[in-house]
Parts: structure tokens; C-alpha cells; sequence
């Protein structure tokens, strides 16, 4: 038996160890039974302001009993208040499909059981994926709960990133058969975003849609209804009034005004941090019992049109609402106002409303006049400091520069920093990778393209609505950036030594890192700081700018983005914002095709499996034959591996091989040959490690062969000079014999090296269309 001088040694050696055991343990025993017990099932509501009547066969469908008991042959109304209100109003119902024995204003949706069909649009829009995935499950939720109605078609899941506004949203779609007639039912399902997205110009679409006195005050109103449900943040926007589910709310609104106020459900809103899945599935239920009403014959129920006036969404028929139950009855003839009234105006007007039942209805159209002053516009910044985009872009490797500028050392630079190989530049035009610095003055794009490697974090936008940076501070800021980046490769292994010491003098710029660098209030201003320093230009757009293309003054070299060969690839796979991107896209050609006298122009063709490649070599060859480029260059897309490309139906099967490249470089060829232009065009040089060619005009062909490249010093002399001149006045001396076509345009002085930076002995690389000759390349 130990005595208690060995007990308290034992003790103070092994106390610690026994103390957090028993910590361990007890914690342990607390969660088990915490788990095992039961809890209190907690009841779902119905979204705010929505009561209304409860049919049993919806109840014992499996909607969620929190409206009280079910009726017993009679027309009962639950209301979701414990107390009454004091005074009846025309607030949203919820449909249930039981004709009403009171005389109210009817609600016909206009559907013939006998010749018409039902077809359900959900409409979405979606970033990270949370709004497709439920919206994806909504679908095939009414497809099941539909099934039974031989007149309703299976629902078609719509995103808004794709579409073409015009098609939807001015006037229902047309049904090409004669035999049958099918009525559209319109849901919408959209997030909230502090940040531009395709969104916004979704929103702006419908409310040009209204204002525009070319259309209908209603285009909409043959829609058999229409409901909105908004997904919010709400530890962003705690409240409605600090902006939770403000684009939701603003959509419904515009809805309501369109379709002549045929909202068959109310708006819902659900916090994705909280309860988005409860709150949506209570929504969805509910639009699932408004499509079997109307399907039975039924409409959208009785009373207002659209399930009582728009309070829980639209602000500027608030008052309208408060007014709404005296419309019946007859009004004292009122003149319209002539100016928008202010409050108090429609306060007096709402009070003689009341005076004198006697006198004709009020004619005040509340839609055109809104009934409170808008605040005035703030400026605010592109890319705020605390904004989301900020974070994802800093994290992906960007300095933000400003507010809307960023500077990113690029992958290129670091390989020839190490002596492992330039991009295709160098053999194209040399350009030294490490003598360049790759930025933007705006990261604002007017594209959403499927192949962007930017992880579609940019904001996007049509028009300019920022705080504008200077452009001398935006200069100084991206060439700070990038020599920043630039030390930071000092201790990496392999970085030479000369290299490392000539990266320092910054001699190129690549205008190309992201977003609409031409879409900066200030490019001339940017660009002649950068000529100033001698550090040349090399510009790309995506040739849906043209006002700013052409006020444009000369660059380097000048590149325009042509993606696609005709207005329906072009849509796919650019996906842009303007409603008139082909129109501003042909007149950018058009631009080109006037500067290509003054300097060296471009056309930029990315080829994507499945997008943009089968059978579009002619149309390729049109657009050349319009803006005859100085050089046209044909590059394989890269494919990034993001979500967003995945969404978009962009995988490794749409990245074409090298061969795959070089064939359609050819027929592309053949096709320019075919229109027999002056001066023709050829293949001039390649870069198969980038899997990109080029085709030039035989402007550059001399009788010592090919000249691509640039004389930069002849350049900014030029410049200088201050008087005209052409591409051909600062031609560099021939392209190296290496980057030719047929060569692979690997410098031989460089050396190949594997991802674990082991050197690669001699690789096969075909050729010259991929045909015929095989290249050893070291």
C-alpha cells in the first residue's frame, strides 16, 4: 500500500494529464447527450406580409401547417398576425385555388383549358453556384409536382448571363405552331451582390424597358404571372433598408410595372447564412400551387391584380397602396400634376380621397411619378478595400492600384527571369518577358468571356460610374507594384543574375491583364507617360468601345480581341453585358481597318473547342477581309480550372491541340487567299509552346524574309517627332530563323525544363499545320 508522501508525488507528476482527461471526458458526455436529445421541431412561416386562405388538399399535400387548422367546407382566412388588423387591405394573398363567393375584381389569367399550354421559365443568375443549385432543384421539383397536368410543359432553367434580354422581357416569347398556344409563367431567382455583375444590367434592361415611350406601358402583361425570389447576405445587409435582397426587391418591382402587375406569388427573401433553403422551399411550394391553379382554370385567384399592390417592393407606390381601397369609389376630378409632387402633395391627395366619396376616380399615373425625392448619386469606388473582389484579387496575386487599377507579374516573366523560355511576344515581336510589366488601368470589363483566367472576380460594367484615379498616380502606383514583385524573385532558385539586374528598367507595357484597359477615362494621358519613359504600348480591347477606340491615340501595337465569327458565337462566348455588342464589335472593326495606316493592328483569335472553331474559318476570314490587321494571331485557349469556366460548359475537351491549331490556321489561310486582298496574307512565325501562330500581311515580307518585329528606339523616335507615320516606318530587323513557322519559336538559348524544373531532352512537336514535319525541339 503506498503511503501518502508516494500518492502526492504521484499526483503533482501526473495531474496535468489527468485534469485535461477528465475535461475530455466530461465535454464528451455533455455533447453525446446533448445529441441524443430530442429538440423542439422548429415551424416554418410563410415569407412576411403574405396571408391567406388554406385549402386542405395543399395541407395534406405536405405544406407546412402554420396558418392554423384546415377548413371544414367553408371559406375561411388565417392570418398570420396574431392581431387582427384594424383595417382590411388588399395586401398578398396566398393562392389556393378555392373560388371565392364575394364579388371582387377579377383576375383572369387568361388561360384556355382547351387549346393552351403552360410553360414555366426559371430565370437565375448565379456566381459561386448557390442560386443554379436551387434553382437546378426547383425544376425538377414542379416537373414532378406537375406531371399529373397534361397541360402544363416541363419548367426550362434559363441563365441571365446567357439570354438576350430583348427576347424575354419586351414581350413574351411567340410560339411558332398554329394547333397549339403556350403561356409563359415567369420565376426569377437572383442573389444580391455589392459588387457589378450581369445583374445590374438585367435590371437596367427592365427599367429601360418601361421608361422607353416606344412600348407598351405593360409589354408583359400576356404572361399568365410571375414571382421573385431574392438570396441575401444578411451579415452584409442586416436589414431590407441597409440593402438585403435589394436587387430582388428592385426586379419584383420592375416585374410589377411590366407585366401589369401579374405577380402571382409574393416576393421572397432568404439569408444564405441562415434560413435561404427553408424560406425557398416555403416560396417554391407556393408557386407550385399557383401553376396548378392556373392550370385548372382557375387564374391567379381573386382581388388586385397581381395579388395586391406592390408595397413589399416598390417605394414609389406606397402611397398608391395606402389609397388603393378608395379606388372604387368615385373621386373628386384631380388635375395632374405637371411637376413630380413631393410627399405632402400625395398626402393631401390621399386625404381627399376621403372627403368626398361622390366625385370620379383620381387619375395620377404613380409609375411615372415617383412619390420621394431620389437621393443623389455618391461616386464610389471600383474596388473598394473592403469589398470581396478587393480580397479575391489580391489573393490570385494582384496589387490593387487606386480603385480601379491592378498590376500582375506574369508567368512569363518569372520563366525568363530563370532563363527558361519567353512567351510568344519575344518570338513574334521581341519582346523580353522579364523586360515586362503586365497591368490595367481599369479592371472593369464589359465582357463575362467563358475562357477568362480571372476567375470571373472583375467587376463588370457598360458605362463608367467610378471615382477616376489620375493617371500620373496609377502610373507611379503599377510600375511600384511590379518592381516590388520583381525583388521578391530575388532569392528564387535558377533567377540569372543579368536578368534579375535588367528587370529593373521596366521597357514594355502589356495593357492585357484584365478588365477594358480603354474603358479608363484617361488612356491617352496613361499611354504617353509610358512613352515618356520610353516603354512601349501594347494594347488589347474586346472591340465594344468604339467612341473611346477611335478617340484613341497611337500605340505600340494595338490589339482587338475577335472571339468569334458571327453574333450568335459571339453571345455564347463572350457573353457580353451591351445589348448591341455586335454592332459595336463590327463598327471597332471598322476603326481598325482606318488605323491600320497609322499603326500596327492586330486581330486576336482565341480558339475553343466546341465554341468557336467547326466551320468558322470563313467567317474568320470575312472579319480579316473587313479590318485587313497588320497581323492576325490564332492562340489555343488556356484553360483555367475554375467553377466558373466548368459552369459555363468550358472543360479540357474545349482546349485544342497544337495540330488542332495549325489545321485551322490553314483553312484560315485558304479562306484569306480565296478573297484575293491587297496585300494578301501568310504565315509568318509560331510559338507552339503557347500553341499560337501568326499570320501577317505580306506588308511585312521583305526579300530577306519576314520582319515582325519591332525597332522600339525608331518608335518613340517617331513619336517624338511629333509628324505621321506608319507601321512600316519602325520595322525591326527579320524575325530569327527560330520563331519562323516551321521552327517551333523556342530560343534555343533558353533552356526547356519540366514542372519539377528537371531539363526535358529533344521533344517531338508537329508542325506546319501538323501535317507534314516534325520538329526536334531541345
Amino acid at each position: 500500500m503506498p503511503d501518502a508522501a508516494e500518492l502526492l508525488y504521484l499526483w503533482h507528476t501526473y495531474r496535468l494529464p489527468v485534469l485535461l482527461a477528465a475535461v475530455a471526458v466530461f465535454a464528451l458526455v455533455r455533447l453525446t447527450l446533448r445529441a441524443r436529445g430530442k429538440r423542439e421541431k422548429t415551424a416554418t412561416t410563410p415569407p412576411p406580409g403574405s396571408p391567406g386562405p388554406l385549402s386542405k388538399d395543399v395541407k395534406d399535400g405536405g405544406w407546412p401547417d402554420v396558418l392554423g387548422d384546415s377548413r371544414e367546407g367553408k371559406d375561411e382566412v388565417v392570418s398570420v398576425s396574431e392581431q387582427p388588423p384594424t383595417r382590411a387591405k388588399a395586401g398578398p394573398k396566398r393562392v389556393t385555388g378555392v373560388i371565392r363567393t364575394k364579388t371582387s375584381p377579377s383576375r383572369d389569367a387568361g388561360f384556355d383549358l382547351t387549346r393552351d399550354e403552360l410553360q414555366p421559365l426559371l430565370f437565375f443568375s448565379s456566381l459561386s453556384g448557390t442560386t443554379e443549385k436551387a434553382a437546378s432543384k426547383l425544376v425538377a421539383d414542379l416537373q414532378a409536382s406537375t406531371e399529373a397536368a397534361p397541360n402544363v410543359l416541363p419548367p426550362k432553367l434559363l441563365d441571365l448571363a446567357y439570354i438576350d434580354y430583348d427576347d424575354y422581357f419586351i414581350a413574351p416569347p411567340k410560339t411558332s405552331s398554329e394547333k397549339r398556344s403556350i403561356k409563359y409563367f415567369y420565376l426569377i431567382a437572383i442573389p444580391t451582390y455589392n459588387i457589378d455583375t450581369v445583374l445590374d444590367n438585367f435590371l437596367e434592361h427592365l427599367r429601360e424597358t418601361h421608361h422607353d415611350f416606344r412600348i407598351d406601358t405593360a409589354p408583359l402583361s400576356a404572361l399568365l404571372g410571375y414571382s421573385v425570389f431574392g438570396f441575401g447576405n444578411k451579415e452584409g445587409w442586416p436589414t431590407e433598408a441597409e440593402g438585403f435582397c435589394s436587387q430582388a426587391k428592385e426586379a419584383d418591382k420592375w416585374m410589377a410595372k411590366l407585366t401589369g402587375r401579374k405577380r402571382a406569388f409574393p416576393l421572397g427573401m432568404g439569408d444564405v447564412n441562415g434560413d435561404a433553403a427553408e424560406r425557398f422551399d416555403e416560396w417554391g411550394m407556393g408557386v407550385e400551387d399557383v401553376i396548378r391553379d392556373i392550370s385548372a382554370g382557375r387564374g391567379l385567384g381573386e382581388g388586385v391584380p397581381g395579388s395586391g399592390d406592390a408595397v413589399e417592393s416598390d417605394e414609389e407606390d406606397v402611397e398608391d397602396a395606402q389609397d388603393s381601397e378608395g379606388d372604387t369609389q368615385a373621386q373628386p376630378k384631380v388635375q395632374r400634376p405637371k411637376k413630380r409632387a413631393d410627399l405632402g402633395d400625395l398626402e393631401d391627395l390621399g386625404r381627399s380621397v376621403q372627403k368626398d366619396p361622390s366625385s370620379a376616380p383620381i387619375t395620377i399615373d404613380f409609375t411615372t411619378y415617383s412619390s420621394s425625392k431620389k437621393p443623389t448619386p455618391v461616386v464610389k469606388e471600383m474596388v473598394p478595400k473592403s469589398s470581396p473582389t478587393y480580397t479575391a484579387l489580391t489573393k490570385q496575386g494582384y496589387t490593387i492600384v487606386g480603385s480601379h487599377s491592378g498590376v500582375k507579374i506574369c508567368r512569363w516573366t518569372k520563366s525568363a527571369l530563370r532563363g527558361r523560355g519567353s512567351c510568344y511576344k519575344y518570338s513574334f515581336y521581341g519582346i523580353k518577358s522579364h523586360l515586362c510589366m503586365e497591368t490595367t488601368p481599369s479592371l472593369s470589363c464589359s465582357n463575362k468571356c467563358v475562357f477568362c483566367w480571372r476567375h470571373g472576380t472583375n467587376p463588370v460594367g457598360t458605362t463608367w460610374r467610378w471615382q477616376v484615379d489620375p493617371p500620373e498616380a496609377i502610373y507611379a502606383g503599377v510600375t511600384a507594384g511590379h518592381y516590388r514583385k520583381i525583388k521578391m524573385m530575388k532569392g528564387v532558385p535558377g533567377v540569372r543574375a543579368e536578368r534579375f539586374a535588367e528587370a529593373m528598367r521596366i521597357r514594355h507595357c502589356a495593357l492585357s491583364l484584365v478588365g477594358e484597359p480603354i474603358f479608363y477615362p484617361h488612356i491617352n494621358e496613361f499611354t504617353a507617360l509610358l512613352h515618356a519613359d520610353r516603354i512601349s504600348s501594347f494594347l488589347v480591347c474586346n472591340a465594344q468601345h468604339p467612341d473611346q477606340l477611335a478617340a484613341l491615340k497611337p500605340v505600340t501595337q494595338l490589339y482587338v480581341s475577335i472571339d468569334a465569327s458571327n453574333k450568335e458565337s459571339l453571345r455564347k462566348i463572350d457573353r457580353p453585358l451591351h445589348r448591341d455588342f455586335w454592332e459595336r464589335f463590327t463598327r471597332c472593326l471598322d476603326i481598325l481597318r482606318a488605323k491600320r495606316l497609322t499603326q500596327r493592328t492586330v486581330f486576336r483569335l482565341t480558339l475553343v473547342k466546341g465554341f468557336n472553331i467547326d466551320d468558322e474559318a470563313e467567317g474568320y476570314a470575312d472579319l480579316v477581309a473587313r479590318g485587313l490587321p497588320c497581323f492576325v494571331e490564332v492562340k489555343g485557349v488556356t484553360y483555367c480550372g475554375t467553377s466558373t469556366s466548368a459552369a459555363a460548359g468550358l472543360t479540357m475537351q474545349n482546349v485544342p491541340f497544337y495540330g488542332e491549331v495549325c489545321a485551322f490556321v490553314d483553312a484560315l489561310v485558304a479562306a484569306l487567299a480565296r478573297r484575293s486582298l491587297d496585300p494578301p496574307y501568310g504565315i509568318a512565325a509560331e510559338h507552339a509552346h503557347s500553341c499560337c501562330v501568326l499570320i501577317a500581311s505580306t506588308r511585312f515580307l521583305k526579300p530577306d524574309g519576314w520582319h515582325t518585329t519591332i525597332d522600339y528606339d525608331r518608335f518613340f523616335d517617331c513619336l517624338r517627332a511629333g509628324t505621321a507615320f506608319a507601321p512600316e516606318d519602325y520595322m525591326g530587323p527579320p524575325t530569327p530563323e527560330w520563331a519562323l513557322w516551321g521552327n517551333g519559336g523556342f530560343d534555343p538559348r533558353d533552356e526547356r525544363v519540366d514542372r519539377k524544373g528537371r531539363p526535358k531532352g529533344p521533344q517531338s512537336v508537329p508542325v506546319g499545320g501538323g501535317g507534314g514535319r516534325v520538329l526536334e525541339v531541345a
